[in-house]
C-alpha cells in the first residue's frame, strides 16, 4: 500500500489526503462561524447564508439534532469522532458524507468544533474508518510491506514480522538479506527491481526458504509484487504480499520437491554407512531434529539379512546420524557402535512389525521408549525430545534396519503427512543401501577371490630382491584382473609375470585366476617366454570360443595382456617377452631409468603375430620394474607422461624396494583411480664362482667315475658332505643317461643356491621319461632312483639340446 507524498507514515494518519475536505467550525453553541471553500463546493451553500446560524440546518432531517448531540458528547470525552452521516444540500438533496470532528480550543478558552467531510460518493474508501483499514492491514494474515526503490523496509504488517522472526524496528530501513539469510534474496530483489523498471506486477511468485522464527525448518512461500507509482508515473517503491503455503494441494508439491531433491543427496555412493548418513543429514533440519540410522550388523558386512521374521532382536549399529546441535550430542552412540535395543520401544515394535510408528506425544511413552538405559533417559529429557516417528527401512521385501526421526527444537509435533513423508524417503534410500549392500557383499567377495589368487608371499631367492603392490580400483568400478607372480625355476633362474585381465568384478577376478595358474603350469614345463606366451595365447583362443556365448567371460579373456621376464643369476642375463603390456622399466645400479625396446606382441586371444623376445644382460643391483597401466595412464594425460613421472619417482637406486613401491605408488596416484594397479620390483643379484662350478666331459663311459669324483670334490669344499651319497648316485646316473642316450660333449654343473642343483647337458634333444623297471629288467631304475632322492627333477631344452637337472635340499647347518 502506498503512503500519499508529503504525510509521514505514522499510525494515527488515516490512508487518503485530506486537503480537499469540506471544513467548517462550529462554537459551543452550535453556531457556524467557519466556513470554507471547498464547504460551499460540497453542500451548495454561500458562505453568508450558513455563518452565524444554527449548523443544524445543515443536517438532512429534523431528528438527526440527537444524533449532533450525542457525537458532541463522544468528543468531549474521547477526543474527537468519526464516521458517516447525512447531510442536507442546497438544493434539497441528500448527501452521505465522511466526517472528522476534533475539538478546538477557541480565544476565549470555550470549546469549538473543527468538522471535515468528504462525499463517500466520490471517495469510497472513506466508507472504511482510519482506524478499521488500519487493522485490516496491519492484522491481515497475509504478510504485507512495503520497500522504498533502493529495496528498503519502510512499512510492513504483524504477520510479516512474525514470518521472518526479526523485530519491526530492526528491518525497517534494512535490505531484505539483513534479516533473511535462509531465503534466496537475490532472486526476491531481483524480481522486484523488475517490477520497478516495468511497472508490471508480478504475481503468485513461488520459492522455498527459512526464515529466523523457523530456522529449522523449510517452507513454500507464495509473493505478488505490485508497483504503486506517484501521479506523474515516478515510482513510489515496492509493494508485496505474501503467504505460507499449507494447501494440500500446496503440501503435495513441498513433498514432491523434497523427495525429488532428497533423489539427488542420498545414495550418492555405493556405500552403506555413507548412504545412511546422508538420509540422516538429509532429513534434518527438513524434516526432523535429530535422525538416527540404524542398521543390522548383517547388513554393514555386506551379508544377505534374513527374510523371516522372529521376534528376536539382532544386533544393531549406528550406521548415521545427525542433528541440528554440532556433533550429535543427543545420541548415545557414534557411528559405528553396536546399539542396544529394548524389546518393548517403538524400534523394536517397528522393526518386528515392519510397521511404521508416530508418537506425537512422547511423555505418555517415555519409558517404553527408553526402557531400561538411564543414559537415553537422561538425553530425552536434556533435549527435551517431544515427538517421535520410527520407520523400518525396508528393501526388496526384507528389513534392513530403522530410521528414528526426533523433534526437540521444533515446536510443532509430527503429524500424519509428516510420516507419510518419511517413509518415502526412507524407502528411498532404503533401495541405496541394499544396492550399497549388494555391491558390498560382490566387491568383497571379488577382491577376496582375487586376493586368495594372487601370491600371498613373494620370494626370488638368491637371486632377485622383490618387493610389490595391489591396489584395487575405486567402489565404483570394483576389482580388476590385475596380477603378478614370481615363479621360481629351475637352475636358480627366477620368473617374474605382470599381466591384466579386461573388465573388473568377479569375472574379471576368476579370468585372472586362471592366466595365472596356466602361466605357473606353462612355466614349469621350462619354456622360454615367446614359447610360454603362444601357449598362453592359444590357450585364450580355445577359452574365447568356449565362452562366446557368456556374456562377459569371452570379453574378460579375449585382449588380456601379460608380460613375461626371467632372470637368470648365474649368466645376469634376462629374457622377457610381451603380449600387449607395457614395456618394463630397468634402473641401472647408478640410477639411469630406461625402457628396452621390447618386441610389441598383440593382447593375448588374437593369434594375429607371433611373440618376441628380447635378452638383457644386467648388472647386479639392477632393478626391474613390472607394472599394470594403471600405474601410468589417466584419462586426462598421455602416457609419455606417465612413465616420465614413474622414471623420476623409480631414479633412487639407494632406497629399500619397500619404501621404494611406496613412493612409486604416492607419487603416481595422486587422484581417485580409475583402474587397478599392479607393480612388482626385483633387484638382481648374481651368483658367483662360489657357488657355480661346471666342467666340460667327453661322451665316453669312462669318465662316469671322474664326474663322480669332480663332484664329491666340490661338495668337500662346500662343506656340505652330508650329500655326498645321494650326489655321488644322481651325478652318475644323469651322466650315464647322457653318454648312453645323447650326443656330443657333455657339461656337468654343480649351483648351490637355496638348494643344491646338479646339471647335465648334452646336444641330444631327445626327452628322458620316469619308468617302473620290471623284475627282470637289468636297467630302467636310474631315474626313478634319482626322484626319491631329490627334492625334484626335470628337462630344459636349450639351444644346442637339453639339460636334465635334479635338486636337493641343503642340509640344515649349511
Amino acid at each position: 500500500m502506498a503512503i500519499p507524498e508529503g504525510i509521514a507514515p505514522t499510525e494515527a494518519h488515516v490512508p487518503f489526503d485530506m486537503a480537499d475536505a469540506a471544513t467548517a467550525l462550529i462554537d459551543a453553541t452550535g453556531t457556524v462561524v467557519g466556513w470554507t471553500t471547498a464547504a460551499e463546493r460540497l453542500l451548495g451553500y454561500p458562505a453568508p447564508e450558513v455563518l452565524k446560524r444554527p449548523g443544524t440546518m445543515l443536517l438532512a432531517a429534523p431528528e438527526d439534532a440527537a444524533k449532533a448531540v450525542s457525537i458532541a458528547e463522544q468528543c468531549g470525552e474521547q477526543g474527537g469522532w468519526g464516521g458517516l452521516l447525512e447531510v442536507r444540500h442546497q438544493s434539497g438533496h441528500r448527501l452521505a458524507v465522511g466526517l472528522r470532528v476534533s475539538p478546538v480550543t477557541g480565544l476565549g478558552g470555550g470549546t469549538c468544533w473543527l468538522i471535515s467531510a468528504i462525499d463517500v460518493a466520490t471517495i469510497p474508501t472513506w466508507a472504511v474508518s482510519g482506524s478499521l483499514l488500519q487493522a485490516f492491514l496491519t492484522r491481515s494474515p497475509i504478510g504485507m510491506a512495503v520497500l522504498s526503490p533502493d529495496l528498503r523496509y519502510v512499512w510492513m504488517n504483524d504477520t510479516l514480522e512474525r514470518y521472518g522472526g526479526v523485530p519491526r524496528g530492526e528491518r525497517l530501513g534494512r535490505r531484505m538479506a539483513d534479516s533473511l539469510p535462509g531465503l534466496d534474496t537475490e532472486a526476491l530483489e531481483g524480481k522486484m527491481r523488475e517490477v520497478l523498471e516495468t511497472g508490471v506486477p508480478v504475481i503468485d511468485y513461488e520459492y522455498r526458504g527459512w526464515t529466523m522464527a523457523e530456522p529449522y525448518q523449510e517452507h513454500a512461500y507464495s509473493t505478488s509484487f505490485l508497483p504503486p507509482r506517484h501521479a506523474d508515473g515516478t515510482p513510489v517503491g515496492v509493494c508485496y504480499m505474501g503467504h505460507r503455503r499449507h494447501s494440500t494441494a500446496g503440501r503435495a508439491r513441498e513433498r514432491l520437491a523434497l523427495l525429488s531433491e532428497a533423489s539427488e543427496h542420498i545414495g550418492s555412493t555405493l556405500d552403506v554407512m555413507r548412504t545412511a548418513q546422508e538420509l540422516a543429514e538429509f532429513a534434518v533440519p527438513r524434516l526432523a531434529d535429530f535422525v538416527t540410522v540404524d542398521l543390522l550388523d548383517s547388513v554393514l558386512r555386506g551379508e544377505e539379512p534374513s527374510t523371516q521374521r522372529t521376534r528376536f532382536l539382532p544386533q544393531f549399529r549406528r550406521a548415521g546420524q545427525a542433528s541440528i546441535h554440532e556433533g550429535c550430542p543427543e545420541s548415545i552412540a557414534a557411528p559405528g557402535d553396536a546399539v542396544a535395543i529394548s524389546p518393548a520401544s517403538p524400534f523394536a515394535c517397528s522393526f518386528l512389525e515392519g510397521e511404521a510408528i508416530l508418537d506425537p506425544e512422547l511423555d505418555a511413552s517415555l519409558g517404553a521408549w527408553t526402557g531400561d538405559d538411564p543414559a537415553r533417559t537422561q538425553k530425552v529429557r536434556e533435549f527435551g525430545m517431544r515427538s517421535l516417528m520410527v520407520v523400518p527401512i525396508c528393501a526388496r521385501g526384507t528389513i534392513l534396519g530403522v530410521a528414528s526421526f526426533v523433534r526437540t527444537r521444533h515446536p510443532d509435533p509430527f503429524e500424519p503427512d509428516d510420516l507419510v513423508l518419511a517413509e518415502e524417503l526412507v524407502s528411498r534410500a532404503a533401495l541405496c543401501v541394499d544396492n550399497a549392500r549388494r555391491y558390498s557383499r560382490e566387491h568383497t567377495a571379488a577382491l577376496a577371490l582375487q586376493r586368495s589368487l594372487l601370491p600371498h608371499a613373494l620370494s626370488g631367492g638368491q637371486a632377485l630382491e622383490v618387493a610389490s603392490r595391489y591396489l584395487p580400483t575405486d567402489a565404483r568400478n570394483g576389482v580388476g584382473g590385475d596380477w603378478f607372480d614370481v615363479i621360481p625355476l629351475s637352475g636358480a633362474r627366477v620368473a617374474l609375470v605382470v599381466g591384466d585381465v579386461v573388465g573388473h568384478g568377479i569375472t574379471a577376478a576368476a579370468t585372472m585366476g586362471r592366466l595365472r595358474t596356466a602361466v605357473h603350469t606353462l612355466a614349469d614345463m621350462d619354456l622360454p617366454p615367446e614359447e610360454l606366451l603362444a601357449h598362453l595365447d592359444d590357450l585364450v583362443i580355445r577359452l574365447t570360443e568356449e565362452e562366446s556365448a557368456q556374456e562377459g567371460v569371452g570379453a574378460a579373456v579375449l585382449g588380456a595382456t601379460c608380460l613375461y621376464a626371467v632372470y637368470d643369476p648365474v649368466t645376469r642375463r634376462c629374457t622377457m617377452a610381451r603380449a600387449g603390456h607395457p614395456t618394463p622399466a630397468v634402473v641401472d645400479p647408478g640410477g639411469a631409468v630406461s625402457y628396452p625396446p621390447l618386441p610389441a606382441g598383440p593382447p593375448l586371444g588374437l593369434g594375429s603375430l607371433p611373440f618376441e623376445s628380447a635378452e638383457l644382460e644386467l648388472p647386479t643391483g639392477s632393478l626391474i620394474a613390472l607394472f599394470t597401466d594403471g600405474l601410468i595412464e589417466t584419462c586426462d594425460q598421455d602416457i609419455d607422461v606417465g612413465l616420465a613421472r614413474l622414471s623420476n619417482a623409480l631414479a633412487q637406486p639407494g632406497l629399500p624396494l619397500e619404501e621404494l613401491c611406496s613412493t612409486v605408488v604416492d607419487t603416481l596416484l595422486t587422484r581417485p583411480q580409475s583402474d587397478d594397479v599392479a607393480l612388482l620390483l626385483a633387484r638382481t643379484n648374481a651368483l658367483g664362482t662360489g657357488h657355480v662350478v661346471s666342467w666340460d666331459l667327453p661322451s665316453d663311459p669312462a669318465v662316469v667315475a671322474n664326474a663322480r669324483s669332480l663332484a664329491l670334490h666340490q661338495l668337500a669344499e662346500w662343506g656340505l658332505e652330508e650329500l655326498v651319497m645321494t650326489t655321488e648316485l644322481i651325478v652318475s646316473e644323469l651322466v650315464t643317461n647322457a653318454i648312453r642316450h645323447g650326443t656330443g660333449p657333455i657339461r656337468l654343473r654343480l649351483i648351490r643356491h637355496d638348494v643344491l642343483i646338479c646339471e647335465v647337458a648334452d646336444t641330444s634333444s631327445t626327452s628322458p621319461r620316469l619308468r617302473h623297471a620290471r623284475t627282470t629288467d637289468e636297467g630302467g631304475r636310474g631315474l626313478f632312483l634319482v626322484a626319491q632322492m631329490t627334492r625334484r627333477w626335470g628337462t630344459r631344452y636349450t639351444e644346442g639340446g637339453k639339460l636334465i637337472w635334479a635338486e636337493q635340499d641343503l642340509p640344515d647347518a649349511a
